[in-house]
């Protein structure tokens, strides 16, 4: 199968599905990653501030990440950073639509529409949007993921908040090659006992393991399923 990751800025791919991505690849799926913004420029006071170096840098480390994983390619798209909404919506529909059409895609993770980031929220708005459930639509199922430093921030109530009911079940070998890839993000890694640590990320997976059993695991939200 085709899967496409949908994700706001470069890292989300990995603290949300980076596991379930080495699990897809090992099963023979090939994995691509769509990253719509830019990311690290609303860190400056002006956008402006942050140079071309630091932006390639990061891209560069994306492509690090990517490699240790296996995804098969990954797509920058560079909408400005936290910013998403002073775009048009449906330019970042479009974005997304294009890689739909030419990946064709059965599976879709995004965003959760409760997190905190308002990049986040308009990528769950924009996949919605670009997976319209038409006859030609290639996509079939779609899960939401959690991105931690901001998911579990909004602190969301009823049908806003995090609910998941899909679980993948991760071998130590996938769980470290999370860890590995997250490793190559030397800019967005963060020290415990922030949440994008990797000593965070394994006690988040070692929580959503222990609801099913499992050492680790990852917990995602369906948003549809067609079958």
């Amino acid at each position: 199968m085709n899967i496409l990751i949908v994700a706001a800025h470069p890292d989300d791919e990995i603290l949300g599905v980076g596991g379930t991505i080495a699990k897809h690849i090992e099963a023979g799926d090939a994995v691509y990653a769509l990253i719509l913004g830019e990311g690290q420029t609303s860190r400056f006071e002006k956008r402006e501030d942050a140079g071309t170096e630091i932006l390639e840098r990061l891209h560069e480390d994306t492509m690090r990440s990517a490699a240790v994983l296996g995804i098969r390619d990954v797509y920058f798209e560079n909408f400005a950073d936290n910013r998403f909404d002073s775009v048009a919506l449906l330019e970042i529909v479009k974005a997304v639509e294009r890689r739909i059409r030419e990946l064709a895609p059965e599976i879709v993770y995004t965003h959760h529409r409760g997190d905190l980031n308002i990049d986040h929220q308009i990528t769950y708005q924009a996949v919605m949007t670009a997976t319209r459930p038409m006859a030609d639509q290639p996509v079939k199922e779609i899960y939401a993921f959690e991105t931690v430093s901001s998911t579990e921030w909004n602190f969301t109530y009823g049908d806003e908040q995090f609910a998941p009911d899909v679980f993948v079940r991760l071998t130590d070998e996938q769980f470290e090659k999370k860890l590995s890839a997250m490793r190559k993000y030397e800019t967005e890694l963060c020290e415990f006992p922030h949440p994008r640590s990797l000593e965070m990320l394994r006690a988040s997976a070692s929580r959503w393991g222990g609801v099913v059993g499992a050492r680790y695991a990852e917990a995602f939200e369906t948003v549809r399923v067609i079958r």
